[in-house]
């Protein structure tokens, strides 16, 4: 998705601060799922309520704070983000339950949409589109679940009967199959970009995930399939300053093809992560502390011989330029002496002492990037070097051209393996892709990375919230 742009609910909290005569108003119109998806504006309305469920991002407890990238940094731990580092979580841990309960709230308006928007007699190109943007929002959220859960429901009807509500267990092919349906649908109605409303799905996202479910799923022809046809809409190249992939305005990046992208108005809602990862010196909570592990990664000098520009644009060390003016400290992070820096940004008001004016540390505009296009030329470098085609470090030294690295001297399949996995960690670090790729590479990598506290036959997955148990009459 090259432009990301949604338009953001009010949460409950702002409803309810909004005027002393907010609860005396008059209902003005009742809404069912009847007579609401009767006009093209009522449809699109429903897809944006897709991507507003999005915000809720929690991807990084698993994708970082299960792998050897993060821990907690924080005592704070109120929803047992501890538990997940351990790998120690039970079916009642409150991130477990909130990941699950979430991204089901995004397949439920992506299935309501594609239900009922469907068959209305609107405009066939913009009808296509909608529920092709539903369908990838699907997949997606279908792909983060498999991969944290393995084995779920696979809902796929508007929860309107005791039978679209308690659904069973499917396997994990089974899940793989419906994301790739999905995608696959949706690549084949939704345009390379917009020239308006620009932020919507592409067929570029579509072909992206496409790829990465491939590549899952060691699918390798299928996976450089994909890749091509992404390639071949000639939307998508490296950003040269990887540094400023990480501020405010980089959802416009020609790099970008999925993400989030937030905006610091009262009615709309900012990067919390922003918050979630700063010191307390900003209010923040200093959640998913990088490790040492992490940052010995980056062991290769640029041709210039200085630091890879990867390292302090991802995070803050100790005597490095931070934000507000400020040099980082150690002591800012207990756990590690490390803190996350791509979400952070300097604070944002006009007059601190006028509350009229300051604009609050969450409302954070800096996007989030799912997927950008150096994944995929990591991806590409990968399905090449596996499959046994050609041109593997070629791809891969693409990627490192781009922060001033020379090219791989990797030349047989092993170190080639080894230079991609270890490059994917420096490029995409705390972008909530780690834990998964470590589950993918198997598990003597997995084992190997993440201590003798994991297993992989007990740890690949995490439970099913117990809630889940206790209501599904279908799942055993």
């Amino acid at each position: 998705m090259k432009k990301i742009h949604y338009i953001v609910i009010l949460s409950v909290v702002g409803l309810m601060a909004s005027c002393s005569d907010f609860l005396n108003e008059q209902l003005k119109v009742t809404y069912t799922s009847s007579n609401f998806y009767t006009t093209a504006d009522n449809a699109s309305a429903a897809v944006t309520g897709i991507y507003n469920s999005l915000y809720g991002n929690l991807l990084w407890a698993f994708g970082d704070i299960a792998s050897d990238d993060a821990v907690n940094g924080s005592g704070n731990d109120p929803f047992g983000i501890l538990d997940i580092n351990n790998f120690t979580a039970n079916s009642a841990n409150g991130l477990i339950l909130s990941f699950w309960q979430s991204t089901y709230e995004t397949i439920a308006r992506a299935n309501n949409a594609i239900y009922y928007i469907a068959p209305m007699n609107i405009d066939a190109t913009l009808r296509d589109r909608l529920v092709g943007e539903a369908k990838f929002l699907r997949a997606y959220s279908y792909f983060n679940l498999v991969n944290v859960y393995g084995k779920v429901p696979l809902k796929l009807l508007p929860q309107l009967t005791s039978a679209t509500i308690n659904v069973p267990l499917s396997e994990v092919p089974a899940i793989y199959a419906q994301i790739e349906k999905d995608l696959k649908e949706a690549a084949a109605v939704l345009p390379p970009s917009y020239s308006s409303d620009g932020g919507r799905i592409t067929k570029g996202a579509a072909y992206g995930m496409l790829a990465k479910a491939d590549l899952y799923e060691k699918k390798y022809t299928e996976c450089l399939t994909n890749i091509q046809a992404l390639e071949n809409l000639n939307q998508y190249k490296l950003l040269t300053n990887y540094a400023n992939l990480f501020k405010a305005g980089a959802e416009d990046s020609s790099e970008v093809i999925f993400g989030l992208r937030f905006s610091n108005s009262i009615s709309a809602v900012g990067n919390i992560l922003n918050v979630d990862f700063s010191p307390s010196i900003e209010g923040g909570y200093f959640f998913d502390a990088p490790t040492q592990s992490y940052v010995n990664t980056f062991s290769d000098s640029t041709i210039l011989k200085t630091v890879d520009p990867r390292l302090d644009a991802s995070i803050g060390r100790d005597g490095k330029p931070w934000f507000n003016k400020r040099t980082f400290s150690a002591s800012w992070s207990p756990a590690t002496g490390y803190l996350v820096k791509k979400y952070n940004e300097d604070s944002i008001f006009t007059n601190p002492l006028d509350k009229s004016t300051y604009v609050p540390k969450s409302r954070s505009m800096v996007p989030y990037h799912y997927m950008r296009y150096a994944d995929i030329l990591l991806m590409k470098a990968e399905a090449l070097n596996e499959s046994g085609g050609a041109g593997a470090a070629i791809e891969l030294n693409k990627v490192r051209a781009r922060v001033g690295l020379a090219p791989t001297t990797a030349a047989t399949q092993t170190d080639l393996r080894t230079a991609i996995m270890n490059e994917r960690r420096k490029e995409l670090g705390f972008e909530f892709h780690r834990y998964f790729d470590l589950m993918r590479y198997g598990q003597a990598v997995a084992e190997a990375a993440l201590g003798s506290g994991f297993s992989y036959a007990k740890n690949r997955y995490f439970l099913i919230p117990q809630l889940e148990l206790d209501t599904n009459t279908a799942v055993k």
